[in-house]
């Protein structure tokens, strides 16, 4: 696991668990998702594939996936640091406002 990838991740969360949603609805533990997976065509450095965009994407499918980065089931060591922090309420969140957004 990378060092400072897990030290950026935890700060995110922790800067976002201050408030559970923005006026527009959405969770605020999306905000960290779309850094990322919001940005079309956006290409990971380390390690380099495609990062998918998960709007339209099933909300127990995104679910499914943080959970299993969050125990180490899936690995990758930006995704776990994320995940890692997250409540069974924000990774329930995360996957029903994705699915909503349609692709």
């Amino acid at each position: 696991m990378r060092p400072r990838a897990v030290t950026i991740g935890l700060a995110l969360s922790a800067l976002l668990a201050s408030s559970s949603a923005l006026a527009d609805g959405r969770p605020m533990a999306v905000e960290t998702c779309l850094g990322c997976h919001g940005i079309s065509g956006y290409k990971n450095v380390y390690p380099t594939y495609h990062v998918p965009k998960l709007g339209g994407q099933h909300a127990k499918h995104i679910a499914d996936a943080l959970r299993a980065y969050a125990s180490g089931a899936r690995a990758h060591s930006t995704m776990h640091a994320n995940a890692a922090t997250l409540s069974e309420e924000e990774i329930e969140a995360i996957g029903t406002w994705f699915e909503e957004q349609g692709r």
